[in-house]
């Protein structure tokens, strides 16, 4: 389920939004000035964040270009929500950093459009859509994996998530303290070791199917999803 934080001055426009936010099957927090979308993106990042141009206090295109300039919420998905629709007023806001920009009054089904495709290009993993890669298929709205002929794979939660992170973001190398922050959570605070130990559990899992190799360490650095699947001697 991804998370979304809602920040709007408005509490009806709010309440509006996070109803059909959570009839979509999001999860929702709400922050009606920048202060408590800051203090709720300390505690928790969200998957996107809808933001308000006129806020109480700092303005959200300030709030936007705060995120962007830090590392930890650099990469999260801004959509400004606002009723000034001016050109200059687009361009503003999306070189303050926000990834989309959407005009009030605006409907339930567009919104939840633009969310969708901001996801897809900056958090693939959050979507519930099948991917495959190689001989793999993983469904995340039926908790399913399969490998060669369709061959059902059993996996753990966690080792789910790993390897739907790895499939969403095949050949690239990912460090552990990466795999942490984006599997765990950035506010879990555990070992990096621990993702050996995931690591080694997703790779005996995917054995059966011939695959395990396809889950490579990279010495130095990490690990990373292939989707080269060796052949059976």
């Amino acid at each position: 389920m991804s998370r979304v934080l809602v920040v709007e001055d408005e509490a009806a426009i709010a309440e509006l939004v996070a109803i059909n936010l959570r009839h979509a099957g999001y999860e929702v927090t709400l922050a009606a000035s920048a202060e408590q979308a800051q203090a709720a993106v300390d505690a928790v990042l969200p998957d996107v964040a809808l933001l308000d141009w006129m806020l109480p206090g700092q303005s959200g295109v300030s709030l936007a270009r705060s995120w962007r300039a830090s590392a930890r919420t650099r990469e999260l998905p801004i959509i400004l929500l606002t009723a000034r629709a001016e050109e200059a007023d687009k361009v503003l806001g999306l070189d303050a950093g926000a990834d989309d920009y959407l005009t009030k009054p605006f409907s339930p089904g567009e919104l939840l459009a633009r969310i969708r495709a901001v996801l897809r290009r900056r958090l693939p993993e959050a979507l519930d859509s099948a991917v495959e890669v190689g001989a793999l298929r993983l469904d995340p709205s039926t908790r399913r994996v399969t490998g060669m002929a369709g061959q059902e794979i059993k996996v753990g939660p966690t080792e789910f998530r790993l390897l739907h992170f790895f499939m969403t973001h095949p050949e690239r190398v990912h460090s552990r303290a990466q795999l942490l922050d984006r599997v765990w959570g950035d506010h879990v605070f555990i070992e990096e070791r621990t993702v050996d130990v995931h690591v080694k559990r997703l790779r005996e899992a995917l054995a059966p199917a011939q695959c395990a190799q396809m889950v490579e360490t990279v010495r130095g650095a990490g690990y990373r999803l292939t989707r080269a699947v060796a052949t059976a001697s």
